[in-house]
Order: C-alpha cells, then sequence, then structure tokens
C-alpha cells in the first residue's frame, strides 16, 4: 500500500512541475542559506586559528605599558631589557625559548629599488618562538649575534619588492642590503607565511638584536620579549609566575599596577573563535527563518491542490480508499517537495559556499551534519505543513466531494 500511495504522491507532483518548483523555491533559498551562512562562518573560524598560530605556538608576547592597544605603552613606562628575556629562560620552568625583539621603521635600499619596511632586531630564538622556517640561507652565528655583525635575514615580501625573482627563489641571498646608514649581507630568506593578525608577516627584515640596537635605535632596550611555552605546560601557572617574575624586576609595589601586559595568542585565539561560532549560530539561525516562510508555502499550495482536487478525492473516497490513505498520500506529496527542496539547495549550497571561500579568502570547510541536519529539517517541514491540508483532504465526505464543480 505505502509503495503505491507514494507512486501516486510522485505522479501529482510531476504533473505540475512548474508549480512544485515555485513551491520549494522557499525551501531552496532556507536551506541554501542556512548550509552557505554555517559553511563561510567556520571557514572564517578556521582562517583565524590559522592566522594566530602563525604567530607561534604556545606563545606569550609581553610587552610594556598599562593596557594593549594606542598610548598603552606611554613614555614614561619602562621598557624591558635582555637580562629580563635571560631571568625568564633561567628561573621559569615550561619556558622552550625567550626572544627579546626591538622594532623599527626603515627603508631597505638595494638593486635600485627601496621599500620602507620594519626591521625587528632579535636573536635566534625569534624563529623558534614564531614557528618561522628558512627557505633559504642560515640563521646568525653566535659570534654575528654578540658583535652586532651587519648581516640580516629577509622575508618574502621584501625579497620580492627588492631583489624580485619567484617566491622561494634564491635572489638576494648573498647580496647587501642598504638600512638607513649601514649596509647588511642578506645571509637567509624566511619562508613565506602571509598576512596574519598583525599585516604582513612576511614584510620584514631580521638583524641581531646588538645591530639594531647599535645602529638603528641606539638604545639597549627591548620592546617586546617573546615567550614560547613548552607543549602541555599549565599557561595559567606560567602567567603568574611570569607576571610575579617581571613585578620582582621591574620594582612594582604590591598596591601598584602592573606596568606590562602579558599577551596570550592560544587565549585569544580561544575567545575568537567563541565569537565567530555565536556569529555562525546567529547567521545561520536568521537564514533558517527562511525556512518557515518556505513551509508555509507548502501549506498554502498543498490547500490549493487539495481544493483542485476535490472530485479526486472523492472517487478515491467512494471506491473505498481508507482516509488514512488520503492523508498519507498528501503527507507524501509535502515531503516529497520540502525534501527536493532540501537536496536542490544543498546542492546551491555548496557550489555558492566553494566559490565564496575562494572570494573570501577562507578554506572551504565541508560539515555533513548541517548537510543533513537541513535535509532533515525540510522533510519535517513538510510534515509539519502538509499535515493540515492532509487532514483536510481526508475528512472530506464523498458526496459532498464528487458534486464539488
Amino acid at each position: 500500500m505505502l509503495y503505491s500511495v507514494f507512486l501516486l504522491a510522485l505522479r501529482s507532483v510531476q504533473r505540475n512541475v512548474l508549480r512544485s518548483f515555485l513551491t520549494v523555491l522557499g525551501i531552496v533559498i532556507g536551506v541554501s542559506a542556512v548550509i552557505t551562512m554555517v559553511t563561510l562562518g567556520n571557514g572564517a573560524t578556521q582562517a583565524i586559528k590559522t592566522q594566530i598560530s602563525s604567530l607561534g605556538t604556545n606563545l606569550l608576547l609581553v610587552s610594556p605599558g598599562q593596557r594593549i592597544g594606542g598610548g598603552g605603552g606611554g613614555g614614561g613606562v619602562p621598557q624591558f631589557t635582555e637580562a629580563d628575556a635571560a631571568a625568564i629562560s633561567s628561573q621559569i620552568g615550561g619556558v622552550v625559548a625567550v626572544a627579546p625583539q626591538g622594532r623599527a621603521s626603515v627603508t631597505a635600499v638595494a638593486n635600485g629599488r627601496n621599500w620602507v619596511t620594519n626591521a625587528t632586531g632579535t636573536t635566534n630564538a625569534w624563529f623558534e618562538t614564531g614557528n618561522w622556517q628558512l627557505a633559504q640561507g642560515r640563521l646568525f652565528e653566535p659570534d654575528e649575534q654578540l658583535a652586532g655583525a651587519a648581516v640580516c635575514i629577509i622575508g618574502e615580501t621584501v625579497r620580492r619588492e627588492i631583489y624580485g625573482g619567484a617566491a622561494g627563489s634564491a635572489s638576494g641571498l648573498g647580496e647587501w642590503l642598504r638600512i638607513r646608514q649601514f649596509s647588511c649581507e642578506v645571509v637567509g630568506i624566511l619562508a613565506a607565511k602571509g598576512q596574519g593578525g598583525m599585516g604582513d608577516q612576511d614584510d620584514t627584515v631580521v638583524v641581531p638584536l646588538h645591530t639594531l640596537q647599535r645602529r638603528v635605535t641606539g638604545s639597549r632596550k627591548v620592546s617586546t620579549l617573546s615567550v614560547s611555552m613548552a607543549d602541555g605546560s599549565d599557561s595559567t601557572s606560567l602567567k603568574a609566575s611570569l607576571r610575579q617574575l617581571l613585578r620582582e624586576r621591574r620594582k612594582l609595589a604590591e598596591g601598584d599596577d602592573d606596568n606590562f601586559n602579558i599577551f596570550d595568542t592560544q587565549q585569544l585565539a580561544e575567545t575568537l573563535s567563541s565569537t565567530m561560532g555565536v556569529l555562525t549560530t546567529l547567521l545561520g539561525a536568521v537564514a533558517a527563518v527562511s525556512l518557515l516562510v518556505g513551509g508555509i508555502g507548502i501549506m498554502n499550495i498543498m490547500l490549493v491542490s487539495v481544493t483542485e482536487r476535490t472530485r479526486e478525492i472523492g472517487l478515491r473516497l467512494a471506491v473505498g480508499a481508507l482516509e488514512g490513505e488520503v492523508l498519507l498520500q498528501f503527507l507524501i506529496e509535502a515531503v516529497v517537495l520540502s525534501a527536493l527542496g532540501g537536496v536542490i539547495g544543498i546542492s546551491i549550497a555548496t557550489a555558492a559556499s566553494y566559490l565564496l571561500s575562494g572570494v573570501m579568502n577562507v578554506p572551504y570547510e565541508f560539515d555533513l551534519r548541517i548537510n543533513l541536519l537541513s535535509l532533515l529539517f525540510s522533510a519535517a517541514i513538510g510534515v509539519v505543513f502538509g499535515y493540515f491540508p492532509a487532514r483536510r483532504a481526508a475528512r472530506m465526505d464523498p458526496i459532498e466531494a464528487l458534486r464539488h464543480e
């Protein structure tokens, strides 16, 4: 019986293809909107995690100042020193590497070209804390770091703008690059990282810390400390120990506020991911409203269909069809329409999500769960909104139905 009722329902849908398509249009739009929003939201969340992890694994960034943001590091706030980095490395357990660093805006000149970039003065520990890899060349030698030698390692953006050539090429390696009043030999080229939470990470020239201090800034102060934690370390206790050590070294009284900030990249990633998850859920819920609109559209069309097929229904009931069979026929028609709309919506959403992911430069994250949930929900819409028209058809009086013009 169920098979024959299902065939009858399919024939009814096929008889009015255009009307059936217009009926499911609301479901198509709703399903495609929900899946596209959720997929793009998941892709954006993954992109944020990737960008933050590119800054370094288990990384703490310690900077002077009362607060993070513009004006946080006022002129009266003391900077750090190399001794602070050495103390952190030797006195706090769970620390893998500590990299003191200073930065200055410079103009790099070579090969008849110039490029405004940032000079980063640091030690070899900086490459470990920031997950940096070399595409070409080598790191600084110990004597070069100690003596403040005129050597440098350049990022991919600087290499491209100054020396040209394809990405990953050795163009520029072994050449001389002038930074302000001195020239340095390019001994290494960093592997490209791309855009990060702080702009273009490849737009930098890395020199030994003493080189930056003596030849660029003229100061032995350090603006930032990058602290890399060991895997499995308790970041909460480590940060507490780090805070206590820095307060002691900076001679802060018990009631004084910290004049430094400890920035945990892992916590930032978790916070942003949580925020993006809430926004994705909100956008999905807003888009799901169109599914309800589509369900109302199915109910309206099914009521019209019941009215048009009154004589057909009366004839079926007169020759012995049960009320349950008529009810089931119209319910199946509604479910077939809504499920068909769900399938079409999933297909459109998959194509749209893939294309928009490329345009937005975020990874395409296929979520099987949201696709199946949308399909099941669209079928449920057919049951809920198709029940009233189906019940109305099943409860018709056969005699009155056969008299209907």
